[in-house]
């Protein structure tokens, strides 16, 4: 028969085990997750933000992410809680950054990224930057595929004009 204090202590345990399974993927995901969420910015500060906030997110649901799909949890949280901020600002719901502006000059992909819509920008970076298919972009945005490649095809029209 178990007591209640050793029930506590396994729980315990395996919440500190949680916690080294989740800071030993945080660690090898940052640098993907922050090169991701600065193309969908555009901005070091904001993407870093996002990324935090994803991983945060990411980490209070820890226990029910399946192991092999941790990648694609993460990064749709990454993507649904950027396309919700640009949709926060064009309502009106949250502001503009208005921080300093940042002190090197932006590379031309991240200019040119940063002029298409939210959206179109967003297939572009998830089908080239993250090298995914139009079936699994489509998986993570909740879209139709025939959605991805309508995005897909006016974001690149759009970047071939400038």
């Amino acid at each position: 028969m178990t007591t209640r204090a050793d029930r506590r202590t396994r729980h315990r345990a395996g919440r500190s085990g949680r916690r080294t399974e989740f800071g030993g993927y945080a660690a090898v995901a940052w640098p993907r997750l922050l090169r991701t969420a600065h193309l969908l910015t555009g901005d070091p500060a904001e993407a870093d933000a996002l990324t935090r906030t994803a991983l945060s997110d990411a980490y209070a649901h820890w226990r029910r992410i399946p192991g092999d799909d941790t990648d694609f949890y993460v990064r749709r949280l990454l993507v649904r809680h950027h396309l919700g901020s640009h949709l926060g600002r064009l309502l009106g719901r949250r502001p503009h950054h208005t921080g300093p502006a940042p002190q090197a000059p932006q590379a031309p992909l991240a200019r040119a990224l940063a002029a298409l819509p939210a959206r179109q920008r967003v297939v572009l970076v998830l089908r080239l930057g993250e090298d995914l298919g139009r079936l699994e972009v489509a998986e993570m945005l909740g879209w139709s595929v025939g959605a991805v490649k309508s995005y897909e095809r006016r974001g690149l029209k759009a970047l071939g004009a400038t």
